[in-house]
């Protein structure tokens, strides 16, 4: 019961972090472009501090339960005295989302914190800036998650 509660947890967690990509890249951006630099850079200061500590539970939540999830199988596979070979869908998973998880922690701590720093001083240019680097980077970890979702679940 542990394990599909934890598996819960996981695929949630997951959907918290590319759906907030999803909206955020297809739905917010594009509709926040319609408004003047000293409205869009603060809306999208805003909005994107909310996602990303939402994406920092996640991220702990994900790495926490996948964790757990490896080590109670490769235990269980020990115990029954086979050798624990991690399945190649997994060690992609795992190793993409090590990737995601570094990609984010440069968006959230650098990108994020020059958009702060423009936001504070009302310099549109810099946060516009700012705003197109995190773009850049989201749109890669959006497809780096869609990529380990679609190799996880076609490989299963």
């Amino acid at each position: 019961m542990i394990y599909a509660i934890l598996k819960l947890l996981h695929v949630l967690a997951i959907i918290v972090w590319i759906g907030g990509m999803v909206f955020a890249h297809f739905f917010l951006r594009p509709a926040a472009m319609q408004l003047a630099p000293p409205q869009r850079v603060p809306l999208m200061h805003a909005a994107l501090g909310r996602f990303f500590s939402a994406v920092l539970v996640a991220i702990v939540l994900v790495l926490a339960s996948g964790l757990w999830m490896i080590g109670r199988v490769a235990k269980e596979t020990v115990q029954a005295g086979l050798a624990f070979n991690m399945p190649l869908d997994w060690t992609i998973m795992a190793a993409l989302g090590i990737v995601m998880m570094a990609i984010f922690g440069h968006i959230r701590f650098a990108l994020f914190k020059r958009l702060s720093r423009a936001a504070t001083a009302q310099d549109w240019s810099a946060g516009a800036a700012a705003l197109a680097s995190i773009r850049t980077w989201v749109g890669i970890n959006l497809v780096l998650g869609v990529v380990i979702i679609a190799i996880t679940l076609l490989m299963a």
